[in-house]
């Protein structure tokens, strides 16, 4: 059997937290967080969910989100590809490009002039994904801050 991918269903929460946590280099704790958020409908920024599933198995995940401003999208809002991943064993098998797809066509239905990414500048697999389903590279950046007081929890 092939991979299927659709929207995620409210019980596969634990798979796609623990894919995310893996992607996003967080603890289980701090991605299920955001995942609880999302199925309660609460999440501020998080649209929808769509999963790769293989023999009942979630394999892979494309999380969208709304921004209203992206670099190199002139009209907006944005739709935005928060998280993308694949399981090592399915890589190179077309699933990256049916999550894309299925991101396209929601962000299509919804009306957005553009979908949007980004990669870690040393993320080469990455890069080449993106361009391999279609999108472009319109700039690259090296973005600074400066802590002005420390968040709430940090010591």
């Amino acid at each position: 059997m092939g991979v299927v991918v659709r929207e995620m269903k409210a019980d596969e929460w634990r798979e796609w937290s623990s894919m995310r946590a893996t992607l996003f280099e967080t603890s289980f704790e701090d991605a299920r967080v955001d995942c609880e958020q999302f199925i309660a409908g609460e999440h501020r920024d998080l649209k929808v969910v769509f999963v790769g599933v293989h023999d009942s198995q979630v394999i892979a995940f494309a999380e969208i989100s709304e921004r209203s401003y992206v670099d190199g999208c002139y009209a907006g809002p944005v739709a935005f590809v928060e998280g993308w991943s694949v399981q090592q064993d399915f890589q190179g098998q077309g699933v990256g490009r049916k999550l894309v797809e299925a991101a396209v066509g929601w962000a299509r239905k919804h009306n957005y002039p553009h979908l949007a990414s980004n990669v870690a500048l040393d993320n080469l697999n990455s890069h080449k994904a993106h361009v391999a389903v279609g999108f472009e590279e319109v700039d690259r950046v090296v973005q600074y801050r400066m802590t002005l007081r420390e968040a709430v929890g940090e010591t």
